[in-house]
């Protein structure tokens, strides 16, 4: 709403604005470029230029929305929705993030366990099934070499820090 807002504001007509990409039917000329960047920058938003800063936010939306809703598997699922080549999509991420897209991917995986754990309604086994880990195990040892502690610990603590704050 807050792009539409703006957009609309500076006088722009739309074909469509979703989450990370907006599509303007005029051309614009630096000037206005640098009104929409300002704009969007109150809101904490950034207007992204050139083509490949826009490919690798639809590749981290992407994974987000994998993580979150998706059953498929990674590299069909981001070559499908962005119409490259996985391998092209591979080397153009770790040559502008400095990381590689399984390790994002699985950064975001242990992070939506994390809240799965702190949400207390699912068991480890559940969590497991439900985030496509073939077993407990699995899930533990990379929950484990990102975080440093172990999923039961993880859930020990949080349930520590809860108790203290009803003491008080």
């Amino acid at each position: 709403m807050v792009v539409k807002d703006e957009l609309t504001k500076l006088g722009l007509h739309y074909n469509r604005v979703e989450l990370g990409e907006a599509e303007i039917t005029e051309n614009i000329s630096e000037g206005l470029r640098d009104q929409i960047k300002i704009a969007l920058l109150k809101f904490g938003l950034e207007l992204m230029n050139d083509k490949k800063s826009v490919l690798i936010q639809k590749i981290k939306n992407v994974i987000i929305d994998l993580v979150h809703y998706s059953q498929e598997p990674l590299a069909i699922n981001l070559s499908q929705q962005l119409q490259h080549d996985y391998t092209y999509l591979a080397n153009l991420f770790s040559e502008v993030q400095g990381t590689t897209i399984e390790k994002f991917f699985i950064s975001h995986k242990i992070e939506r366990v994390k809240e799965l754990l702190v949400y207390n309604e699912l068991s480890l086994t559940e969590i497991a099934y439900q985030m496509h880990y073939s077993s407990v195990a699995h899930l533990s040892t990379q929950f484990k070499k990102v975080t440093g502690l172990t999923p039961s610990y993880f859930k020990k603590l949080k349930d520590k820090r809860r108790s203290m704050l009803d003491d008080m």
